[in-house]
């Protein structure tokens, strides 16, 4: 198993300017992965953070920003081409960076919250199923796998639990298309989180580690021992990354509620949280 620390934790947006620098500390916290998240492309030089990765010795993990003008479930069919466009430069940056994957909740806009009829909701889980399966035919030409996140239902209205996740990939009917599971979404929707951990099984590409407050793992009230004990028997012996948010980045603070600090410091959550990971998810696959 390896453990990877998201860009988010240090920096809104990342950019190239950055990428030295936070490999550096990532890769000084013990991490073997550096995860960036995109929210601006053009501020993204995919050769040179690979090269910035690999001098500290990092893979890259390549997770997606999904605002209103990226929503491949959206009513209009040109906002839908807009998601698939992104989703199509993410997957570009993931081959340039040398990420086995691209992830996030990709299949609709986050923060779009509403109560829909039963038929307008399965309307757009259509759409969605329709462009993500396009941007999954556009990966497998390249090698690469996309994670669905399924998010709490404050952020979403679309995909909150595992099951749902899993119903969209069928619907999709790719074999390089799966889920990203994070404890955090988990601790909010899931009734058994391992039991959901377990249905996921082969269709995990990447898990998120994070509290019950997004806070570092162990902090708090997840169920560590359930969660390793689940990912042993899904087989899941990949990576896991730590993703959280600090409030000094009003914008990203907003979006995802955090009001207040986690942790003492980025770096205090990220090594802590690290050191946590290390001995509790370190157990045999069955």
């Amino acid at each position: 198993m390896r453990f990877g620390a998201s860009s988010f934790i240090w920096v809104s947006p990342f950019s190239t300017a950055e990428a030295a620098g936070l490999a550096a500390r990532v890769a000084g916290l013990g991490f073997d992965i550096m995860e960036i998240c995109i929210e601006d492309p053009a501020q993204v030089d995919g050769a040179a953070v690979r090269a910035a990765a690999e001098a500290e010795g990092l893979q890259v993990s390549v997770c997606g920003a999904f605002g209103p003008d990226r929503d491949v479930s959206h009513d209009d069919p040109a906002m839908r081409r807009a998601g698939v466009e992104y989703l199509r430069t993410c997957i570009d940056l993931a081959v340039a960076t040398g990420s086995p994957h691209v992830v996030g909740p990709m299949y609709s806009a986050t923060g779009k919250a509403r109560l829909l009829p039963d038929d307008e909701r399965e309307r757009q889980r259509g759409w969605a199923a329709e462009g993500l399966r396009e941007a999954g035919e556009y990966a497998a030409e390249h090698g690469i796998r996309l994670g669905m996140e399924p998010l709490n239902r404050f952020e979403t209205d679309l995909v909150n639990t595992t099951e749902q996740g899993l119903d969209l990939c069928a619907r999709i009917g790719l074999d390089n298309v799966g889920l990203l599971l994070d404890t955090f979404h988990m601790n909010i929707e899931e009734k058994d989180v391992g039991a959901a951990i377990r249905a996921a099984g082969d269709r995990i590409v990447l898990f998120h580690a994070c509290e019950n407050d997004r806070g570092t793992p162990g902090a708090g009230h997840v169920d560590w021992a359930t969660v390793a004990d689940a990912l042993a028997d899904a087989g899941y012996d990949g990576d896991v990354v730590i993703e959280s948010f600090t409030p000094e980045i009003q914008e990203i603070a907003r979006a995802v509620s955090t009001w207040r600090p986690v942790a003492a410091s980025g770096d205090a959550l990220a090594g802590d949280g690290l050191r946590f990971l290390r001995e509790r998810l370190r157990v045999p696959v069955t």
